[in-house]
């Protein structure tokens, strides 16, 4: 219990970084989603641009995250030079990766279409951005093996803070001076930029960690070390294929999408917007599935390098653990729908639909990650590229088999069918490798209980929303109560000074 209590405290300092940073960026939704309607399309841009970055950052990080931790807990090699040979070798590709894009952008932005044709700077831009943060994530996986999670999460906190002061500026404060004096503001303000603002301002802010990042970047000499990453990446490319199918499970349905629904540019920038903004509301568990890699990887990986006996257990206690907080907080958002809605535009709510499948598939997701960690820790890395490509290959058979018919309600369950595959086989391959002794049972009542609760909450008809969010959070504490009753939890809370005391009331 004390190791769970370590990795409890590091995935509560990185979670506090995430979900407190993700709920500030939740000010930049309702900015954008009320200065660009759905039927501009414009918000579409932004969803499908991001989409890409998030693929290229796959790319250009090929998995030399993990491989940082797995190479760094060999005893046999110096930590430092394993980072200085990553963080060299990371640098290379992304300068070059730039400078392609730079060299080829008349040719690709006719390719990708929406209106990058006619504003090439975007794609330039996100380039860029996109090159940096790549760079980036070798030093914040640095802070994270040097457990400086203190340091990570007020980066993180200060990317999120600029990002949102001057998107403030940008689209509220020089806009209504703009209005009332035209032209006073033409050295740092210009109107027609419009949509450009949200990439533009994107890249001074990840500039701005990147000269906060600066003692990380120097801390090592920069060489490469060949023999070395001929090592790391017969390591990394599997990764690679992981992380790479992994985005595409998230994101391939941002990116295809513009490709295979059947209606004019406009129009499918608009139904791409109103996915986009949805499927924001979807996003906490995607933050709870990060907040706990962050600190379950090192935590992991250390025990595998001091052998602990018990570290199976330790995984399949953490586990459950995940799982039950990822079901807590799914039926927390199905009652606070008509709350957590105000966080778009009210002409995106059409698009509310897709949200319970989403966190589905993002649960399912996390699970997956919980259980294909045996694969790290043999070394057999492969078997997650196999699932992985199995997963995607799901997800985008659904998508182009079902969204010229049902439209971007395809591209939820895509997700569930990709992350559902993948984590099914990793389960069952895995259990002959590395065996665990997970408690499918537990985890499977959990599983089957939220599903009733959030089938109550959904479909019971009740007219008055005071009401019915007052009805769904009941169904949320009755899934609490049975949490605590069923793990022994009341003794621990008892010990907590405010719920000792009202519980002795």
């Amino acid at each position: 219990m004390p190791k769970l209590s370590n990795l409890a405290r590091d995935t509560a300092i990185y979670g506090l970084s995430s979900i407190v940073g993700r709920f500030l960026n939740y000010l930049l939704v309702p900015l954008y989603t009320q200065k660009m309607t759905a039927a501009s399309g414009d918000y579409g841009i932004v969803t499908n641009a991001y989409a890409y970055t998030a693929l290229l950052l796959a790319l250009l990080t090929y998995g030399m995250e993990t491989t940082l931790f797995r190479f760094c807990s060999k005893s046999e090699l110096d930590e430092r030079r394993v980072y200085s040979t990553i963080l060299t070798t990371v640098a290379t590709t992304s300068l070059l990766f730039v400078a392609l894009v730079v060299a080829n952008i008349g040719w690709i932005a006719p390719k990708m279409g929406l209106a990058y044709a006619d504003h090439p700077s975007y794609i330039i831009t996100m380039a860029i951005v996109v090159a940096l943060d790549a760079f980036q994530a070798i030093s914040f996986t640095w802070l994270r093996h040097k457990k400086r999670p203190l340091k990570f999460a007020c980066l993180k906190l200060l990317f999120i803070g600029l990002n949102i002061g001057l998107n403030l500026l940008y689209f509220v404060v020089f806009p209504a001076i703009e209005a009332r004096h035209p032209g006073a503001l033409r050295w740092v303000y210009d109107p027609s930029v419009g949509v450009g603002y949200v990439f533009y301002l994107n890249l001074v802010c990840t500039v701005a960690v990147q000269l906060c990042l600066w003692r990380e970047v120097t801390a090592v000499p920069w060489r490469w070390d060949r023999q070395l990453l001929r090592q790391m990446f017969r390591y990394s490319w599997p990764i690679l294929v992981l992380s790479v199918t992994g985005v595409i499970n998230q994101s391939a349905s941002q990116i295809i999408f513009p490709w295979i629904y059947p209606g004019t540019s406009t129009e499918t920038a608009a139904q791409l917007g109103i996915y986009g903004a949805a499927i924001k509301i979807a996003m906490i568990m995607s933050l709870i599935t990060q907040a706990f890699r962050y600190a379950y990887e090192p935590f992991i990986f250390g025990q595998s390098k001091e052998k602990s006996a018990d570290s199976k257990d330790t995984q399949a206690q953490a586990t459950k653990y995940f799982l039950i907080f990822t079901l807590i907080a799914y039926l927390a958002v199905i009652a606070g729908i008509d709350v957590l809605k105000h966080i778009i535009g009210s002409d995106y709510w059409e698009g509310l639909r897709v949200v319970p499948v989403v966190m589905a598939a993002e649960i399912m997701m996390g699970v997956y990650f919980n259980f294909s960690f045996w694969a790290k820790l043999t070394d057999r890395t492969l078997w997650n590229a196999v699932f992985s490509i199995i997963g995607c290959a799901m997800l985008v058979l659904v998508n182009v088999l079902f969204v010229p018919r049902v439209g971007y309600m395809a591209c939820a369950w895509a997700g569930v069918a990709a992350y559902g595959s993948a984590m099914t086989l990793s389960y069952l391959v895995g259990q002959r490798y590395y065996p665990i002794n997970y408690p499918i049972g537990q985890m499977l009542f959990y599983v089957v209980l939220t599903a009733v609760l959030s089938a109550a909450a959904m479909f019971t008809p009740i007219a008055n929303v005071a009401l019915l969010t007052a009805y769904r959070v009941a169904l949320l504490m009755v899934l609490v109560a049975v949490v605590v009753r069923r793990e022994h939890l009341g003794g621990m809370l008892r010990r907590l000074p405010v719920v000792g005391r009202w519980l002795r009331k």
